[in-house]
């Protein structure tokens, strides 16, 4: 089809080669020790990170527990249950252990009792600690805690320290971090990956670099409205897509449209009513203060209608979906129609890092113009090289996979809460109210803390649960009980966030904001 974003993507990488704009990584091969590796690429990570030596297990291991087993001093205990201030009458609806979803507020405040300040006597052990089940993480496979990834990342660095200190078109990018993008490609189906600093940079990098075809096909000048791109994006997607776009539109590159969250109607309606030809939907694939999954299959369809490009981020699906751990589009069997895959190593993976999957054009462009690629200092070696472990080991040791899913079936087998993913989500209404319930399940032994404005709305407050293979079905069952004495289930998620309007977008600078829903105004006045 004419004018489509291959062909987009082809003027775009012409400008760059033309202008000698182009940009490409030159992989640095780390010296071997005098005792380690033998010289050849397919052995760059050392004989203790080739498959062959990787040593796998058949179910949850003492170390696993590490992953979900944390310890916080006694006094930051009592500094983390006196830290706010509540109403008199919400502390006593609290006391009675039988508050609703939305407690009532009240103006006037008063300070938690006497007996529950932190006690400042001298003579308290800081080594004092009390052990906590964390509840509130994104260690979703409990890799971060497993020997071959202790044993790959402690390899690296005994090797090669942290590796050269530069961004990746210096001198940071290392046989390492090519290994790593090779195995992220083969997981997501794609040509080719790159390897960012972080997801919200990767996000930021995907975003500018979508942008900027505008401004590389306007040639010398700022694109008109009709050569802008056209960003429609989910109304919970990610601050950092949201900041990505934002960026976009302020250097006059891209116009955005939220579509109401996963209704597909609407979006349907906000493109069939766009007559800008460069069209992307973006959204994430696993929301995560929700808990729930885009429409992919219905994306998948308005895309074919449509002929936009389609992003998603895949951060909360990685490696736990799908049977090889492809994510989401693995999942729905969609990965030949996502155009470009954004994930991150600090979650399933339990490492740190972003990743961009996408053909070997998109990457030559964003590794061209992604600024927040381009301007930030490489993953150190020992990071790249622990992750590489950790996608290595989630393909091999499924059970990871089918132990996650089994605790969020037990989940809803207890509550009799619908739960659609790990991410659980326990709107409970006011800012004080969560507070309360996040310092009653401190004190039950169990480390979730209250979500609150401005990253969901203030009415909206919640406890967000997650679950990990690092569980047990007894974990699951002590967190219950203790949820059942601050939060009624029968109304815990009667709230739905897609009824309300994310903070992420109005929170700060109401001008720009203001201007940036605008569009959406207008359309709607046209349907």
């Amino acid at each position: 089809m004419e004018n489509s974003w291959d062909s987009w993507l082809d003027q775009a990488l012409q400008k760059l080669y033309s202008t000698k704009l182009i940009r490409t990584l030159r992989p640095i091969f780390m010296a071997p020790p005098s005792n380690g590796y033998l010289g050849n690429a397919d052995k760059v990570l050392g004989n203790s990170m080739s498959e062959e030596h990787f040593e796998t297990f058949d179910g949850i291991q003492p170390w696993d527990r590490e992953a979900v087993e944390v310890e916080i001093t006694e006094s930051t205990f009592q500094k983390w249950m006196n830290e706010f201030s509540i109403s008199g009458k919400v502390k006593r609806q609290f006391h009675s252990l039988h508050f609703s979803t939305v407690a009532p507020h009240t103006s006037g405040h008063e300070a938690f009792d006497v007996e529950t300040h932190l006690d400042n006597k001298e003579g308290v052990s800081p080594r004092d600690v009390r052990k906590l089940i964390l509840f509130s993480g994104n260690d979703y496979l409990g890799l971060s805690s497993h020997p071959m990834v202790r044993k790959a990342a402690a390899k690296a660095a005994q090797d090669h320290g942290m590796g050269p200190r530069g961004s990746a078109l210096i001198c940071g990018y290392t046989h390492y971090h090519r290994v790593l993008e090779s195995s992220l490609a083969s997981l997501k189906k794609k040509e080719d990956c790159l390897l960012c600093p972080t997801g919200f940079s990767a996000n930021m990098a995907v975003m500018a670099s979508v942008g900027n075809i505008a401004s590389l096909l306007s040639v010398g000048r700022k694109p008109s409205k009709r050569e802008k791109v056209a960003i429609f994006s989910d109304a919970l997607n990610h601050a950092s897509l949201i900041d990505g776009i934002r960026l976009v539109e302020r250097h006059q590159e891209a116009v955005a449209f939220v579509y109401r969250h996963c209704d597909m109607i609407h979006l349907d309606g906000l493109l069939s009513s766009c007559e800008m030809e460069k069209k992307v939907v973006v959204s994430d694939s696993l929301f995560s203060m929700d808990g729930d999954f885009a429409p992919i299959a219905e994306l998948v369809e308005l895309r074919q209608k449509h002929n936009f490009l389609l992003v998603i981020d895949d951060a909360h699906g990685t490696l736990i979906c799908g049977e090889n751990g492809g994510g989401v589009a693995e999942l729905c069997e969609a990965e030949n129609y996502i155009d470009i895959c954004i994930g991150t190593l600090s979650k399933a993976a339990g490492c740190h890092g972003g990743f961009i999957a996408c053909s070997q054009k998109w990457k030559q462009l964003i590794q061209s113009r992604g600024r927040s690629f381009i301007f930030s200092t490489a993953l150190p070696v020992p990071v790249a090289a622990a992750a590489h472990a950790a996608i290595t080991v989630a393909r091999k040791e499924k059970w990871r996979r089918k132990a996650i899913w089994s605790r969020v079936r037990e989940f809803t087998s207890l509550t009799n809460m619908p739960v659609s993913s790990p991410i659980i989500s326990l709107i409970i209404g006011n800012e004080e109210s969560a507070l309360l319930a996040s310092r009653h399940m401190l004190k039950s032994g169990f480390h979730i803390t209250a979500i609150r404005p401005p990253t969901v709305p203030s009415n909206s407050c919640r406890l967000r649960v997650t679950l990990s293979a690092a569980h047990t079905s007894d974990d699951v069952k002590a967190l219950c009980n203790a949820l059942f004495m601050c939060v009624d289930f029968s109304c815990a998620n009667s709230i739905t966030s897609s009824n309300l309007l994310n903070l992420n977008y109005v929170a700060h600078e109401e001008t720009e904001d203001r201007a940036f829903l605008s569009q959406n105004d207008m359309l709607r006045a046209k349907l």
